[in-house]
């Protein structure tokens, strides 16, 4: 997966223009990254996917474009863009991209 860890300077943007899609490809771009959570946003190309891990923190994911399937516990959900699903912590989850998919990562750290 190929990262940029940047923070916005300036206060207005859309999430769609922070990552491009790339052919067979995971991409990210880190918009806030502080000790109390960070922000980032991913675009996958179809077909790719995350394979299953869990994280310490909960999470939460709005779909921005695209269709993806996450999956938590071995149950699938299939989301659009403007859905929202929430990630539980210490959970196991995978996402996959059954179309072009963008989403924003909201990570909350306690």
């Amino acid at each position: 997966m190929k990262s940029k860890n940047k923070e916005k300077k300036e206060p207005v943007f859309t999430y769609q223009e922070l990552v491009h899609y790339q052919s067979r490809s995971i991409v990210s771009s880190q918009i806030i990254d502080r000790n109390t959570g960070s922000v980032t946003v991913f675009a996958f190309d179809q077909g790719e996917k995350l394979s299953e891990h869990t994280s310490p923190f909960d999470a939460l994911v709005q779909v921005v474009e695209g269709t993806g399937v996450f999956t938590i516990q071995e149950k699938e959900y299939t989301l659009s863009s403007g859905q929202v699903i929430i990630m539980p912590a210490d959970i196991p989850h995978t996402v996959r991209a059954e179309e072009r998919l963008k989403m924003v990562l909201i990570m909350i750290r306690s």
